[in-house]
């Protein structure tokens, strides 16, 4: 008896762990995937600068190099018009494209200068923090005009 309750409760707990889930392949799921690789690299950056994680140079570069490739990828996951999945996008993303896909290059640009900051050696926290804090805000930007929190 015992076994057969505990059975049951598991496959109540797996069928409910199912529920509500965002499909990983889905356009919705591959950006998700993306911007969560996105902040837990520009935390890592961050964190070096500010004290929390040790800073090494060569870790950092390797971070501004990786945060600059995924800056590119997200963009290709949203679809011309929205999805039905719940998203944190506003509809601002779909009806104002143009300024959607400017401030995307803004920070394509900023990861873009923050890598060749990060070439230059000796690493130095004056040469890096505003390369990051530029990337900082344009993250910034975007998520007030077009996440809904």
């Amino acid at each position: 008896m015992t076994f057969k309750r505990l059975t049951v409760v598991l496959l109540a707990c797996l069928a409910l762990s199912a529920c509500g889930g965002v499909d990983p392949n889905s356009p919705l799921g591959q950006r998700k995937a993306i911007f969560k690789q996105m902040l837990k690299t520009g935390e890592d950056l961050g964190g070096m600068l500010r004290g929390r994680i040790p800073f090494d140079g060569a870790t950092f570069a390797e971070g501004a190099v990786k945060l600059d490739a995924l800056s590119h990828e997200p963009w290709k996951h949203f679809p011309s018009v929205r999805e039905e999945d719940h998203t944190s996008a506003k509809d601002d993303v779909w009806q104002k494209q143009a300024q959607f896909q400017e401030l995307a290059r803004n920070l394509e640009a900023a990861t873009g200068e923050l890598v060749i900051a990060s070439q230059v050696q000796p690493y130095k926290a004056s040469n890096l923090g505003p390369a990051v804090q530029k990337v900082e805000d344009a993250c910034s930007a975007c998520h007030k005009q077009f996440r809904d929190h």
